[in-house]
């Protein structure tokens, strides 16, 4: 099992070395962007192998629950990096000039929440659609089924019932933050108020043996001490493997596209996004390959309640810090509308989760209105695709409450679930 762990991690120290080089200014050998990004996208492949076998080894001493969330923190650590260096450098424009208004829209006022936006919307659009087809191939190679895994359906175990009422929480929030001119730190003070709630619920959750195997099966049959240590080891290096590169895995997926004409706005909207995902989708994939499916669409639906509480509140956070001022970042309305998008989108997300349950029309849907959005967006101008944005908001908006109505039983118990009822109850439910 230790010839695993050496492989995954050898395969990230050409990249790891790299970007640590890079950061600490010592002699590295410059690559195209091209070979560069495949060299730090293996890094973030081995990154996210040491990542799944930590998560699930952590299972042994904490709920399955906060261990997910933990590995999506870890995870989503470059989607942080890279948004919020964007965020720093809008605050330090608005120092300089006392407003977020320049010519271009590719500047970092612009950019602070295009790589946020888009990253929500692949994560719910790509991340989720992508689960249902790995897990229900992986169930027909198999020729077997699991408790959470069926061909054509993804179950949610009844504990992840938290996951959907946070998210919902964070939602009916963000739905309000299209209407205002700034991200203000009172947004960051109720964002964060629900990521520690969130945190805080599934802490309650009892800890169960968990199903272990392989590398996760060699760490989880150690003494409780070494155990342990080794648990904590393995999210530090997956961590610190994960920030030496995805930011330069981003980085140099743009300069590709770059070089190939494309929008530096689209570019950081879509394409950075897609390589600062790519741990969670991996580790994901990983634990659908397995017949783990709710676990795997559990780290998604985490790192997607992650994002849209912590990451969003700490934006303003970092935003005020840099330009020394108590002003929200301000919001123009381009931005809005990316917003009103992505709040809409998970709006329709949460209304298909109510059963906990994700179906191929579910994905199938989900992806297809994900289609037309990010097509829309580089295809047509400026204009028409702002109207697109509304039209596809107010169509999300129209099918969630629809479901939300027809489902109005399934919420309410999801509801009672997610923030009451006692997380033994639930475990026997699942069984």
């Amino acid at each position: 099992m230790r010839a695993r762990l050496f492989v995954a991690t050898g395969c990230a120290v050409p990249g790891v070395y790299l970007g640590a080089a890079d950061y600490l200014g010592l002699p590295h050998p410059e690559l195209p962007p091209a070979l560069a990004a495949a060299v730090f996208g293996i890094a973030i492949i081995g990154a996210a192998f040491v990542l799944s076998w930590a998560a699930e080894a952590a299972q042994v001493d904490i709920s399955a629950g906060l261990a997910i969330a933990v590995l999506a923190v870890v995870a989503v650590l470059p989607e942080y990096a890279v948004d919020l260096v964007f965020t720093f450098q809008a605050g330090q424009v608005y120092a300089e000039q006392g407003s977020c208004v320049v010519e271009s829209a590719a500047n970092p006022c612009s950019l602070a929440l295009a790589n946020m936006t888009g990253a929500n919307r692949i994560l719910v659009g790509v991340g989720w659609p992508l689960i249902v087809l790995v897990a229900s191939v992986a169930a027909l190679r198999a020729h077997r089924e699991s408790a959470s895994t069926k061909p054509g359906r993804v179950e949610l175990a009844p504990a992840m019932s938290a996951e959907v009422v946070f998210l919902g929480l964070a939602t009916i929030y963000s739905l309000t933050l299209p209407l205002r001119t700034s991200l203000s730190l009172i947004d960051a003070v109720v964002f964060i108020a629900i990521f520690i709630a969130y945190a805080w619920r599934l802490s309650k959750a009892p800890v169960e043996r968990p199903d272990l195997r392989g590398v996760s099966a060699w760490v989880g049959e150690k003494p409780r001490r070494p155990r342990r240590l080794w648990v904590v080891g393995l999210f530090t290096v997956a961590g610190l493997f994960i920030l030496a590169t995805a930011e330069h895995f981003a980085k140099n997926l743009v300069d590709t596209g770059s070089q190939l004409g494309i929008d530096e706005f689209l570019l950081v909207q879509w394409v950075a996004p897609l390589a600062s995902e790519s741990p969670e989708l991996i580790v994901a994939c990983l634990y659908a390959l397995r017949l783990k499916a709710s676990h795997s669409l559990g780290t998604l639906l985490s790192s997607k309640v992650n994002q849209w509480t912590l990451l969003v509140g700490t934006i303003p956070v970092v935003f005020a810090l840099s330009a020394t001022t108590t002003d929200g970042l301000p919001l123009d309305g381009h931005q809005r509308l990316e917003l009103l998008i992505t709040a809409a989108q998970s709006l329709f997300a949460v209304s298909i989760l109510v059963n906990l349950g994700l179906t191929v029309s579910g994905a199938v849907t989900l992806f297809a209105l994900f289609a037309v959005q990010f097509t829309a967006s580089i295809v047509l101008p400026a204009d028409a695709n702002r109207i697109v944005i509304i039209a596809m908001s107010a169509l999300y908006a129209v099918l969630a409450v629809g479901q939300l109505i027809r489902r109005r039983r399934d919420t309410a118990k999801i509801a009672r679930d997610g923030l009451r009822t006692p997380f033994p109850e639930l475990a026997r439910r699942s069984s």
